[in-house]
């Protein structure tokens, strides 16, 4: 099976109340899924929003998450490999933030055949145009 995810997180005051959004597209069918926190992080709302959407697909599959966020799709791919070698401390030797995250999200990943796309905000896509709604909505 291959998916297309886009993904997208959302604060009003930062930290203060967040969301965090994502549409699954398979095929010719759309789905969306989303949620929020009372007292979050953007960041942290970013990282939910692969997390849900992975934890929904139960069939291993093959998936793109396209995603607006520098600090989700360069964590995933990149920094958290030298943030497990390093006892989850970052590069100036402090806790990696959103360590809880990071780890559920790397779990998530193992399931499937993930591909991460960085798309850029705003620049009317369609997809993370919609997400992005979704996302601010939870936030009122």
């Amino acid at each position: 099976m291959k998916l297309k995810i886009y993904t997208d997180g959302a604060c009003s005051g930062n930290p203060g109340k967040g969301g965090w959004a994502a549409i699954i597209l398979e095929d010719t069918n759309q789905s969306s899924i989303s949620g929020g926190e009372s007292n979050t992080t953007n960041n942290r709302m970013e990282l939910m929003a692969p997390i849900m959407a992975l934890k929904k697909i139960k069939k291993k599959s093959e998936v793109t998450i396209f995603t607006d966020s520098k600090y989700v799709k360069d964590g995933i791919t990149d920094w958290i490999k030298k943030w497990k070698v390093n006892n989850w401390k970052s590069s100036n030797k402090k806790p990696v933030k959103n360590k809880d995250l990071w780890i559920k999200l790397d779990n998530a990943c193992l399931k499937h055949k993930v591909t991460w796309k960085w798309v850029k905000a705003h620049a009317g896509n369609k997809y993370n145009s919609l997400v992005d709604e979704l996302a601010v909505s939870k936030t009122k």
